[in-house]
């Protein structure tokens, strides 16, 4: 799940640098709603062939700290069975950090691109 759709062409590029296979992406634009988020978590996790997800956000317009809250509120509510990878930058980002990292949700923090593809292969290698 990115937001952008350079940063979609980035992410899956990387993923497959790295040895992965991306099954999607999903672009959920510049201001995507908690609400948004959670239902772009619904469709990722309805794919039988999604095996981790990864979220790559660059926050300019779109705050972190928001995709934070729609990340852990989707994760809550939807109950991600697969590894969950989530690398911010932007807007927000300490702040969207701590959401995360406070969460109690079982996520895989990734410092950058290149740290978050690596993490997601990983995980599934790992399955």
């Amino acid at each position: 799940m990115v937001n952008g759709a350079g940063l979609a062409m980035a992410t899956m590029d990387i993923i497959k640098l790295r040895g992965g296979s991306p099954a999607n992406f999903l672009d959920v634009g510049g201001n995507a709603s908690e609400q948004q988020v959670i239902e772009a978590f619904k469709i990722l996790t309805s794919d039988p062939q999604v095996k981790a997800i990864l979220v790559n956000i660059f926050g300019g317009i779109m705050k972190c700290d928001v995709i934070a809250s729609g990340i852990v509120s989707a994760a809550k509510q939807v109950g991600v069975k697969v590894p969950l990878i989530v690398r911010l930058e932007g807007t927000n980002v300490e702040a969207g950090k701590k959401i995360l990292s406070s969460s109690n949700v079982d996520i895989i923090a990734a410092d950058d691109l290149d740290d978050a593809a690596t993490k997601a292969v990983a995980s599934i290698q790992k399955q």
